[in-house]
This record gives structure tokens, sequence and C-alpha cells, in this order.
């Protein structure tokens, strides 16, 4: 078994997953750094295309605000929780509506897996610091 002193400090883990929340809502949904992420929210048959944007931005603020949270390290187990429940939710509205727009769907959904098993690590190890502490 491998010892908590062999993985990462929390710091660099949390900061890693802060670091993708921040450029995919700061930098491709607030800043537009992205522009085909408008085209997949607007993919789905309810939105307009102005609806669409406005919910774009939406998303960018909880994406910004989920970094918050992992760096924080409060209730790091719900944070972990809401970082899959948001990518699930996400990832299976693009492949419904937006799979077209989508330019790798299938690496969509690995990348996300692999940042999610990352994110329940920063939970754990954010947890056990806690207990210790």
């Amino acid at each position: 078994m491998i010892s908590i002193r062999a993985m990462p400090p929390l710091v660099l883990t949390q900061w890693a997953v802060a670091a993708v929340w921040l450029y995919e809502g700061l930098w491709c949904k607030l800043l537009s750094g992205v522009p085909s992420q408008v085209d997949v929210v607007k993919s789905v048959p309810l939105f307009s295309p102005q609806l669409a944007t406005w919910l774009l931005r939406v998303i960018g603020v909880v994406e910004c605000g989920l970094a918050l949270w992992v760096v924080s390290a409060r209730q790091p187990f719900l944070a972990a929780a809401a970082q899959t429940a948001l990518l699930v939710g996400m990832n299976t509205g693009g492949l419904i509506w937006a799979r077209r727009v989508i330019p790798d769907p299938a690496g969509m959904v690995v990348k996300n897996i692999a940042f999610l098993v990352l994110a329940w690590v920063v939970a754990a190890q954010a947890g056990m610091s806690h207990a210790a502490g």
C-alpha cells in the first residue's frame, strides 16, 4: 500500500483541479476564449441563442466558483460530488445534443473521467488532512 507521503502535496493537487476549472470557466466561457463552447449550448433544442449565451456565462461563473471551493478545502467530498454532477450533466447533454459540434466526444469523456479521479483524490487528501489536523 502506498503511504500518503508518496502523494503529491494537497496544495499541488488542489491547484491542478482548480486550474482546470478556472481555465474552463474564466477563459473558455466568460472571456469567450473557446467560441465553440457556445455552439455546444446552442445545440440544446430548448435554448434560444440568447439564452444559450447567458447560460454559458452562468456555467462559467459556476466553474470559477468550483475552483475557489476546491482550493478552500471546505467540504471536499461535497465539492467532488458537485464537480462530478456538473461534468456528468454537461457531458451527457453534450453527447445527446452537440455530438456533431464536439471535435472528439470519446476523448472528452476519457479526459473528464481522469479529471474526476483527480478531483476525488483531492477530496480524499483534504479529508485526511482535516482528520489528521
